[in-house]
């Protein structure tokens, strides 16, 4: 039994093949990027990115507005942006003397954060709280923002002057972390030949703003089992003591383990890959394939373990393959 009626989970998954056949005509290679933004979109969660430039993060982001209908704007953060280029600001009217209510690019369906972390603390917090709360407060009067409402920030790793590095407890805000790598040749090769074409593809629309929202109320009744929801929780607290878990080499290697904002989400995009796949019902493959994005940025490991070559990616990995499955 699914918990859900079978001809919704047939209509989602029209919708869900309808938009990844819309991805796939403008991005190559990037089937599973298009998957976990879709799993963000559906959990209102938001997503970081980190990635050298020139790997389709602004084609995508652009890409996933036109799949959904949805309005979309592009922030380049600076060092001397502020938080009213933000959220938005008053402005005064000679004509009238009175003040009126000019509002900022975060009023939009998907926001592009462009390299968020050559921007001051003050903005990042600006950024953070309209992600948190999902309104905006201007003048003293309070705005919601649209819905749906999706943050996609990206981090350049390769410069670092210049930079502010994201705090720890403002990166958990992040409902997944994902990291970008080259595409292969062949596909390498398509993405030139595309970009050698007199017109550019685009992506049809796939999804309404209403689909994503009643995709992500219907993941929201997708059946999580009492045992996978135990799993989950062995899962997040195995990063604070790996020792218990089975890892005694990792103790001391871990200086933060995840907090229980990763179990939420671990429990929340499990739910949405299984409904991605067609499933009313999540299975231990869906929270092991959405584990690492999940608790990437989660984990803070010692200097000396990160001098040794032990990465948060390599800590989550070996306590996935210790954890036992239910």
């Amino acid at each position: 039994m699914t918990g859900i009626d079978p001809a919704r989970l047939a209509e989602a998954a029209g919708r869900v093949a309808a938009f990844r056949a819309a991805m796939a005509t403008v991005l190559v290679g990037r089937a599973e990027l298009a998957d976990r933004l879709l799993t963000a979109l559906v959990c209102r969660g938001h997503v970081l990115i980190e990635g050298v430039p020139g790997l389709a993060k602004t084609l995508a982001v652009k890409t996933l507005a036109a799949a959904v209908r949805a309005d979309f704007r592009r922030v380049q953060f600076t060092p001397d942006l502020l938080p009213a280029d933000i959220a938005g600001t008053e402005v005064y009217q000679p004509a009238s003397g009175a003040f009126s209510v000019r509002k900022g690019p975060v009023f939009t369906n998907i926001l592009l954060a462009d390299e968020i972390n050559r921007a001051p603390s003050k903005v990042q917090s600006a950024l953070l709280e309209a992600m948190a709360e999902r309104r905006v407060t201007i003048g003293g009067e309070t705005f919601p923002l649209p819905e749906p409402f999706f943050v996609l920030a990206t981090q350049n790793p390769i410069e670092q002057e210049g930079t502010y590095p994201l705090p720890e407890a403002q990166v958990d805000r992040f409902l997944l972390c994902l990291v970008l790598g080259y595409p292969g040749a062949d596909e390498e090769k398509e993405i030139v030949r595309r970009a050698c074409l007199a017109e550019a593809p685009a992506a049809p629309a796939a999804l309404s703003r209403d689909d994503v929202l009643e995709l992500a109320a219907l993941a929201g009744t997708v059946r999580l089992d009492e045992r996978l929801l135990d799993y989950i929780v062995a899962l997040t607290r195995a990063t604070r003591d790996p020792a218990a878990a089975g890892r005694p080499e990792l103790g001391g290697r871990i200086a933060y383990g995840a907090s229980p904002r990763a179990a939420i989400a671990l429990a929340a995009t499990a739910r949405a890959t299984a409904l991605l796949d067609g499933r009313g019902y999540v299975t231990p493959g869906d929270i092991k394939a959405m584990a690492p994005d999940v608790l990437r940025h989660r984990i803070l490991c010692t200097y000396e373990a990160l001098a040794e070559g032990l990465t948060p990616e390599a800590a989550a990995a070996m306590l996935l393959e210790t954890v036992p499955i239910p």
